[in-house]
């Protein structure tokens, strides 16, 4: 398995992550023992980056992630989340960037994960009440207390990423990054390479629709959150459909499939990208992995940006933009 730098404090992790929220929440219904197979067929083949958080249930999701690593924990990097407060029942509390909130969110988390020490913590949503350096402060002190390794952020703007690592360094932004969404390339990637941060690409297949499975909305199962999402609803998908036919074609030719192509393509980005695609099935983990072998020529992504070119996707990422990219 190829491994890549995520910033400059020395993490280290496979190049292709796996994404584990939707194995507890938000697809629709997951099975907790196809989920809990799928996370150690992952690190058999040296998938080893595994990206949770404590909001994916809320809460169940880490316990699974737990389940699934107990007694491997020396072969991955486990990173997860905090930020997005959620009630038990699921309801939603708000963003949360105080100092003792982080504290802890942080003991909570290493419970239910059933590990000493975070790889990679990052916080989910930045909090605009609480200034980005109180924040930070806080969990640089879970580092020097030996609960966390390396810190993250999570759909932060430029001005609040520059803040955060002049506190204390900062290894990896998480933002979502796929053909259908690049409004990253803009700002945000420059400015993570300027300061040698790392980017973890969620959602490299577009929440599943670069795989060219889903053509209708009705597809989707009853429960899924991207039933509200504006990029499926009447209007938006058609057009979106037309921009993915386009990269399926050229994956025809690859003999590759569409999800393949995808993340070949986030990929070639640069070394300091890893897409974190997230699957419940050891099947399509197992095809997301062909993605690590094929090679696209200068002509090949260029006529891919040719076939979906940056801003061609209709609708939204979300119904409410307001928690990103602050």
């Amino acid at each position: 398995m190829e491994r890549r730098r995520l910033g400059g404090q020395g993490l280290e992790v496979s190049a292709l992550g796996l994404g584990c929220m939707g194995m507890s929440e938000f697809y629709g219904k997951a099975d907790e023992s196809e989920a809990i197979a799928t996370i150690q067929r992952a690190l058999d083949l040296g998938v080893t980056f595994l990206d949770t958080a404590d909001m994916y249930g809320p809460f169940t999701n880490e316990r699974l992630v737990g389940k699934a690593i107990a007694g491997r924990r020396d072969e991955i990097e486990l990173a997860t989340k905090f930020g997005n407060e959620r009630r038990p029942d699921g309801s939603w509390v708000g963003i949360n960037g105080r100092p003792e909130y982080v504290r802890a969110a942080c003991d909570a988390s290493l419970e239910r994960l059933g590990v000493e020490t975070i790889d990679l913590y990052y916080q989910h949503r930045v909090d605009v009440d609480v200034p980005i350096e109180e924040t930070i402060g806080a969990m640089a002190e879970l580092v020097q207390a030996g609960k966390v390794r390396h810190l993250g952020l999570s759909e932060a703007a430029p001005a609040t990423i520059r803040r955060a690592h002049a506190v204390y360094p900062i290894s990896s932004l998480q933002t979502e990054y796929s053909l259908w969404t690049r409004d990253v390339e803009d700002e945000i990637l420059p400015v993570v390479r300027e300061l040698g941060i790392g980017f973890v690409a969620y959602s490299p297949l577009g929440r599943g629709f670069l795989s060219a499975q889903i053509r209708h909305s009705e597809d989707l199962a009853e429960g899924d959150f991207r039933a509200f999402n504006p990029r499926f609803e009447e209007g938006n998908i058609e057009r979106n459909l037309e921009l993915v036919d386009r990269v399926a074609e050229i994956a025809g030719e690859k003999n590759v499939t569409p999800a393949q192509l995808a993340l070949a393509w986030v990929l070639a980005q640069g070394d300091g990208v890893v897409p974190i695609p997230g699957t419940t099935r050891i099947a399509h983990l197992e095809q997301n992995l062909v993605a690590l072998e094929v090679e696209l020529t200068e002509d090949e992504l260029a006529r891919i940006d040719e076939a979906f070119p940056r801003g061609a996707t209709a609708g939204e990422r979300y119904p409410n933009m307001s928690t990103v990219n602050r």
